[in-house]
């Protein structure tokens, strides 16, 4: 749907916003880091004449672009990485740079998808910036060691740079590309920052003018969006630079580092009480044998409240027969079931429900946390996101398989709206991302839900994370997968005491 497209922050210096949970405690101590080195930069420079001025250029050269989200929780994150890039800038005593906010360019629903925002960026930064520098909200920036890094690239070339991530088997999630040799292809991990010179922004502009993109699937955007800038070898490939890093603020590496992140599951209060979250696991009577037994092994212990549905009723599970028969793929009419019958015969004090499918591996001990950061009495649908043709005016969506995160509030829109499945098999994901499309409900991607199994995603990728989720037994020891990567462990609660009393000094 079009909409009016946002434009850049040029706000005064301020002073950082008390923060909501402990992540935003990155900013302040980058800040501070920042300071001491900004200080010690414009004093060597000012012993060099006109040296301060060529940093100063350089800074405004640099269009800041955040891949933020419009739910509250990440807007304000991102609105604090915002105050901290102005922060680091004004201790230079020049002009601030631009710094652009992915949520805030409305015109385009698949904003967040960036190849469609190639025409504005240039056309509205193609002639007086050298570099577009994106990154996450979580990013944290050191401005002057950034500014030392990409002087190291000639502006006037193509250039693609970031952090490199590459498969080590060929994967589902990117179509077993590059089958023979899948590490030969680097794409670029978000979280550490990516930038694009303007001469290659504007060839993809020119390109996406005469060609625009296919109504297609989105599934791994840093994937997707590094295969379209190669061009099957017509266009450069990721260069790697080792200044963009995923390393903790307090790592040993962080003082070589431009960038850095914060790597642990935010927690902006007490995790979410069990009862709060309703579990619905979808399923059917042929898995009742080998899948059941899986869940009710690992992650079902930590739930307070679950219900499998399917399409026969067994009551030494038990399961509830929703009247649905069942369908080889889609399960929108079941899912549909399940909306409703949390909103009219489960407790109306319950606010979460979480979809989930029978081959689904999830930690609720980690959910319950991340919880903690959104507001239930907000339309929340959260997830990993996915997008279908949002080149050409289409949606995004919850990828089922991650396990699909809703509030009340959410729910009773969706069922007010009489927005329905067309068919009991038709996809419920996509089915679901349409309605909210169409009810103006954004949806809230959280990369820590994963559509795939831990094999499929590269090794540094995960490093970085504290996942929440993983899908498919295929292949694996489905109990191992979880005994492994989510259930609680002693670290766990050590690092949520810790983050409680860092939000406690502050």
């Amino acid at each position: 749907m079009p909409r009016e497209r946002g434009g850049g922050w040029l706000l005064p210096a301020l002073l950082l916003l008390p923060p909501i949970c402990a992540p935003a405690l990155a900013v302040s101590v980058a800040a501070e880091d920042a300071k001491e080195q900004i200080e010690r930069l414009v004093s060597q420079e000012s012993e060099k004449s006109g040296k301060s001025n060529k940093i100063n250029i350089e800074l405004q050269e640099i269009v800041f672009v955040i891949q933020s989200q419009s739910n509250s929780f990440h807007s304000k994150r991102a609105e604090d990485l915002v105050r901290n890039i102005l922060k680091q800038a004004e201790e230079l005593g020049k002009e601030l740079p631009r710094v652009l906010l992915i949520h805030q360019m409305d015109r385009h629903d698949g904003a967040w998808t960036i190849l469609p925002l190639m025409h504005d960026f240039s056309a509205s930064y193609g002639r007086n910036s050298s570099w577009i520098f994106f990154c996450e909200e979580d990013t944290r920036i050191q401005i002057v060691k950034l500014l030392e890094t990409l002087r190291r690239f000639d502006k006037s070339k193509e250039w693609f740079l970031g952090k490199a991530l590459y498969d080590e088997e060929s994967t589902i999630i990117h179509h077993y590309a590059f089958a023979e040799n899948p590490t030969i292809f680097k794409f670029p991990d978000f979280a550490a920052g990516w930038a694009l010179s303007i001469p290659l922004v504007n060839k993809l502009a020119n390109k996406l003018k005469s060609e625009p993109l296919k109504s297609d699937f989105t599934i791994d955007l840093k994937h997707e969006i590094a295969l379209y800038i190669w061009q099957k070898g017509n266009g450069p490939h990721l260069t790697p630079v080792p200044e963009f890093c995923t390393d903790d603020l307090n790592a040993y590496k962080a003082v070589n580092c431009a960038t850095m992140f914060s790597n642990f599951l935010p927690v902006c209060g007490d995790p979410v009480k069990k009862e709060d979250i309703f579990v619905a696991v979808k399923t059917c009577r042929k898995f009742h044998r080998d899948r059941i037994p899986i869940v009710k092994q690992t992650w079902e212990g930590e739930a307070a409240v679950v219900e499998y549905y399917s399409d026969y009723a067994e009551t030494s599970i038990p399961t509830i027969d929703l009247g649905v028969p069942n369908t080889e793929r889609g399960h929108c009419g079941k899912t549909f079931a399940i909306l409703e019958r949390f909103l009219n015969h489960s407790s109306s004090k319950t606010p979460w429900l979480v979809i989930v499918d029978d081959d689904t591996l999830i930690s609720i001990f980690r959910l319950r946390k991340l919880l903690s950061c959104y507001d239930p009495n907000e339309p929340v649908f959260l997830g990993e996101r996915y997008g279908y043709g949002l080149g050409t005016g289409g949606y995004s969506y919850i990828t089922g398989g991650g396990g699909m995160v809703f509030s009340r509030e959410a729910i009773q829109k969706l069922l007010a709206s009489k927005c329905q499945c067309y068919s009991n098999d038709a996809p419920d994901d996509m089915v679901l991302g349409m309605c909210f499309s169409g009810l103006g409900i954004p949806i809230t991607h959280c990369p820590l839900f994963h559509q795939a199994r831990p094999m499929d995603y590269p090794k540094d990728y995960l490093a970085h994370q504290i996942p929440i989720s993983f899908h498919k037994h295929w292949n694996i020891d489905p109990v191992k997968v979880y005994f492994t990567w989510l259930a609680p462990k002693m670290e766990d609660s050590f690092t949520e005491k810790k983050q409680r009393r860092i939000r406690e000094d502050l």
